[in-house]
């Protein structure tokens, strides 16, 4: 939402040069200044200040690099419950959360769902100037529109990589089976969720000609897959909950390989470790991440505000150093170096996102999870 804006025309400038000067303080750089205008949603905290806003979100998307510019901007306070996977996302609305939270970061699995179960709400594009600057072939996807409006804005996407250790593995591994390979038993880790199943539909060879198959297995089919996770247990370290015990199943050098996103490399090569990302032989899933409004919340106007500072383009920017994931206001590339739009694919996102294979809904999502809860339980 733009903000109500002071009859004084000086005040703008003056709250958002205020704005730009706490932030790059608590950023210590100039490349991090958050927007001072660009759309940005104006300049006065008028109407807003001393409102909470409560996201649900993926772990990463409340980070102060950015959320700290919208508090100071808006007088607002932001509070963040992180969940760890689509289906858990899921649980928390529908088991009472509706009426709790305000601003949700669903993925390509689960948004045209929450659509269709009435969860969401539409978003007033008036309100969002920033979604004109967004990537096209992210808002041009049907799943998150309906009947002319718009639910969703897409925030950040990115790929379910094969991460390794570069200092214990040389050589980068060209397929998903070296994590049956003997050497590495106890130390790889998979995330606990049934995009492990995708994965090993990737691995059937089912994607070739219809990447919608792995997420439409047969029976069979996922009995096959199935067998091939049960065969993998005696590898495995752990499976992970969360980006940051990912994280930290890395850091203590538990692991050596494992399925995850670019947040892990990027938070934990900063301590000077060598992660390293590969896109195996047999391909690669990955996710859209949007911005959606609850239905039930009562900060509907305060969240689409939100939803435009975040999607400014200095703003992205700030959001690709703390998550290391691609953003979707590719002007954001403005605001980097030419390695970090390299390292996040925004600077040829078309070409990077033909070898990616991005979540879609699953239709028998309750099979998929029978599977991976038998696997678990073996």
């Amino acid at each position: 939402m733009k903000s109500r804006r002071s009859r004084n025309k000086f005040l703008p400038a003056l709250v958002a040069a205020i704005t730009a000067l706490i932030v790059l303080s608590a950023c210590g750089g100039k490349s991090e200044t958050p927007p001072a205008a660009s759309g940005s949603g104006g300049g006065s905290n008028a109407g807003t200040s001393g409102k909470t806003l409560n996201l649900l979100t993926w772990e990463g998307y409340a980070d102060p690099k950015f959320i700290k510019g919208f508090e100071d901007k808006f007088g607002v306070k932001v509070t963040a419950t992180y969940f760890g996977s689509s289906d858990e996302l899921v649980a928390k609305l529908k088991g009472g959360g509706g009426d709790t939270f305000d601003v949700i970061s669903p993925s390509s699995d689960v948004a045209a769902y929450l659509l269709h179960e009435g969860l969401v709400a539409p978003i007033n594009l008036d309100h969002v100037p920033n979604y004109a600057n967004l990537a096209s072939k992210l808002k041009d996807m049907k799943d998150v529109q309906q009947d002319g409006k718009v639910y969703g804005v897409p925030f950040t996407w990115g790929p379910d990589s094969l991460i390794y250790d570069a200092d214990v593995i040389k050589t980068p591994p060209d397929s998903w089976n070296v994590f049956w390979d003997p050497q590495y038993k106890g130390k790889v880790s998979i995330w606990d969720d049934i995009s492990n199943i995708y994965l090993i539909g990737q691995m059937m060879g089912l994607d070739a000609t219809d990447q919608s198959k792995v997420y439409n297995m047969t029976e069979d089919q996922l009995q096959e897959a199935k067998k091939k996770l049960i065969e993998l247990k005696p590898q495995i370290r752990k499976y992970w909950a969360s980006g940051g015990e990912l994280n930290d199943l890395f850091s203590n050098k538990e692991v050596v390989l494992a399925v995850g996103w670019p947040l892990t490399p990027t938070t934990v090569n900063a301590s000077g470790r060598n992660l390293q990302e590969t896109i195996p032989k047999e391909g690669i899933t990955g996710w859209i991440d949007r911005l959606m409004i609850v239905n039930a919340s009562k900060n509907k106007e305060l969240a689409e505000t939100y939803i435009n500072y975040v999607t400014d383009e200095q703003v992205m920017k700030l959001v690709a150093d703390a998550t290391g994931y691609g953003v979707a206001n590719l002007n954001a590339a403005k605001h980097m170096s030419a390695e970090q739009a390299k390292a996040i694919h925004i600077d040829d996102m078309e070409n990077y996102m033909k070898k990616v294979n991005f979540w879609q809904e699953v239709k028998d999502r309750n099979r998929y999870n029978e599977i991976w809860n038998e696997v678990k339980a073996q």
